[in-house]
């Protein structure tokens, strides 16, 4: 056994690794400098947010190794488990009590002093159950009902449960990262155009017959209009980033941190990188995602077996999706979600999955000859 993890960790891609660790590292830092005031005031320990970044990075790094080191086929194994978890955890979620609500949102559980989000572990539950059923149907993949469709039946359990909470932000983010699985599965196009349209319908629906989640969508189309309300987070956003420019205002030297910006350190945590450290940091965290994304698709492209293959694109496309979200909610170019950007805002139970899911994505590097 102690041989076999060994190589493993012998065989693994340690460019991807470092990649992960600098950017979750960066992320510790900019977490520390976009949280000591609002740590400060409400806490009276400017170290409060970043303390507990850093000991859930530990935690992170503990199961990184773990998930890193198990079988992969393991997960496969064990995703109509993850999936009876995932629809448990959504349902106790909604019971009063244990539901904690923020923000007119009930998206959290909290057991005792700890509090988690449950979306953070379903999003890896719903990549490893997709990616697991298309690969053991590819004798089927042409017939819709037998080779397709199954999975898409739990998919819509899982999205309005997750609606119920409202997080139509996350619900959108499982959605379209099981349809990239879906496409790479080689689905008959006739059926992806079939799909693809019913999901987009679906989204649009449930996006503007709630008047809470249209304003939530489109107050960023002219935040201006109302400034001190639904559009009060973008245009402090834009001021966070106008004010750094190319060079930043220097590290700690943020002004919208100071109560200004809401969720500084978790949601725009990226405007607090522009005002500060200015277009560097942009290049800093769009170069990672993207040498991130080139290693997923590389290693999903090495691999002989489909389980692998479409479990390293799910966690590869997870990951860039939202940090898609999250980027172009605090450039005004997306709605406001409240997505948060990958191994660099704070929260514990997102951090830690992140590394969980990186962490597989590492040990299916292992499994190929990915040496370019």
């Amino acid at each position: 056994m102690t041989s076999f993890i060994w190589n493993k960790f012998k065989k693994m891609d340690y460019s991807l690794l470092i990649s992960i660790l600098i950017l979750a590292g960066f992320g510790v830092i900019m977490v520390y400098s976009a949280s000591y005031p609002i740590s400060y005031i409400h806490y009276g320990d400017a170290n409060y947010f970043f303390t507990r970044q850093i000991q859930w990075l530990l935690i992170g790094l503990f199961f990184f190794a773990v998930a890193a080191a198990i079988p992969c086929q393991l997960y496969g194994k064990l995703s109509p488990v993850f999936i009876f978890i995932s629809i448990l955890l959504l349902i106790i979620i909604l019971i009063p009590g244990i539901g904690v609500e923020r923000n007119n949102s009930q998206r959290w559980i909290q057991l005792g002093g700890f509090v988690f989000q449950p979306t953070e572990p379903i999003k890896l539950f719903m990549i490893i159950y997709f990616a697991y059923f298309y690969s053991k149907k590819q004798a089927y993949i042409n017939e819709f009902k037998k080779g397709v469709l199954p999975p898409l039946l739990i998919l819509g359990v899982m999205f309005l449960l997750i609606l119920k909470q409202p997080d139509l932000g996350s619900a959108a983010l499982i959605l379209f990262v099981c349809g990239i699985i879906v496409v790479c599965s080689g689905v008959r196009r006739i059926h992806l155009f079939i799909l693809s349209s019913i999901g987009l319908i679906g989204i649009i629906y449930f996006a503007f017959t709630s008047a809470y989640r249209f304003e939530r969508i489109t107050s960023f189309l002219n935040p201006f209009e109302n400034h001190l309300g639904s559009g009060y987070q973008l245009v402090n956003s834009y001021i966070a980033i106008g004010t750094g420019g190319i060079w930043g205002a220097g590290l700690g030297n943020s002004v919208q941190k100071l109560g200004y910006l809401p969720e500084a350190h978790t949601d725009f945590i990226m405007s607090i990188i522009l005002e500060e450290i200015g277009i560097i940091g942009l290049f800093i965290v769009i170069g990672s995602y993207l040498f991130i994304m080139i290693r997923g698709i590389r290693i999903a492209k090495n691999c002989t077996d489909m389980f692998p293959k479409l479990l390293a694109i799910g966690i590869t496309f997870q990951i860039m999706i939202q940090a898609v979200f999250n980027l172009g909610a605090v450039s005004g170019m997306l709605p406001i979600t409240g997505i948060t950007l990958p191994l660099i805002s704070y929260g514990g139970s997102s951090l830690l999955f992140t590394m969980i899911s990186v962490g597989i994505l590492v040990n299916i590097s292992t499994l190929t000859n990915n040496t370019g």
